[in-house]
């Protein structure tokens, strides 16, 4: 019965692990591309201008509500009530994959354009767009692939093994600023060329979140990390990376070339 009840148990995991990539990793994915070509139009609901707005408002108060909501410890703690803790960190990546189609399958766009350079201003933004993405994966590999996406106890559940705690990461994109992903999400949404209001709208309150998100993660940080995150919060930027030396673009270089 025990050796029923095990397999039971990882079968679960592999399923909760399946889902986990395909709805979160699947809507990461989307909305990359949609924050890359704008809207898709696949819903057109016949609002007006003013209530389009107010409806993509809403989206992005679920979007973001979702993401910060069940970010919180307090959130998860509550989760873990009713559910293995392994398994919270693939619950929360599928709710964002739900959050993300949502978003993207409703989202009205507005007939209104704002700015639309060509040419090389467009090569250049489009650039941007490239050198985020590069930064999302540069972040990834600096983190650690599944704890970026809170996978790190369900694989550990699977393989039958507790990893140890994770330090407060310093290598990467984490010795130049304290959030470079969220920084990469910025330039991406940022650097889309056709800005139409819908568009401008939804950048303002990405940033706005961004800014929110960010306040409520280092709380919890500093509560999770201590003296060891103060310091680094005392040398390490929150977003742009002002404090650029060359002897810390030597010391990069070089962890690189010894990995």
């Amino acid at each position: 019965m025990s050796k029923i009840n095990a397999l039971a148990r990882k079968s679960v995991s592999y399923l909760m692990l399946f889902l986990a990539g395909l709805i979160g990793g699947g809507g990461l994915l989307i909305f990359m591309l949609f924050l890359f070509s704008g809207s898709f139009n696949l819903v057109e609901l016949g609002l007006s201008e003013n209530q389009a707005l107010l409806f993509d408002i809403f989206l992005c108060l679920l979007f973001f509500g979702q993401h910060s909501i069940m970010a919180r410890k307090p959130v998860r703690l509550w989760l873990a009530r009713y559910l293995p803790t392994q398994y919270i960190g693939a619950v929360y990546a599928i709710a964002s994959g739900v959050a993300v189609l949502v978003l993207v399958v409703l989202w009205q766009e507005s007939s209104y354009v704002l700015a639309s350079p060509r040419s090389f201003v467009r090569l250049i933004l489009r650039a941007v767009f490239v050198l985020a993405i590069a930064g999302v994966g540069w972040t990834i590999w600096a983190l650690g692939f599944f704890v970026n996406f809170r996978l790190q106890s369900l694989m550990d559940d699977l393989r039958g093994k507790r990893s140890e705690p994770t330090p407060v990461v310093q290598r990467g994109p984490y010795r130049w600023v304290r959030h470079p992903l969220y920084l990469s999400s910025l330039l991406m949404i940022w650097s889309f060329p056709d800005l139409t209001l819908d568009r401008l709208m939804f950048d303002l309150v990405f940033t706005a979140w961004v800014i929110l998100a960010i306040l409520l993660e280092e709380r919890e940080l500093v509560v999770a990390y201590g003296v060891s995150y103060r310091s680094y919060h005392s040398y390490v930027p929150m977003l742009i990376p002002w404090r650029i030396r060359l002897g810390s673009i030597r010391g990069q270089i070089k962890s690189w070339l010894e990995e």
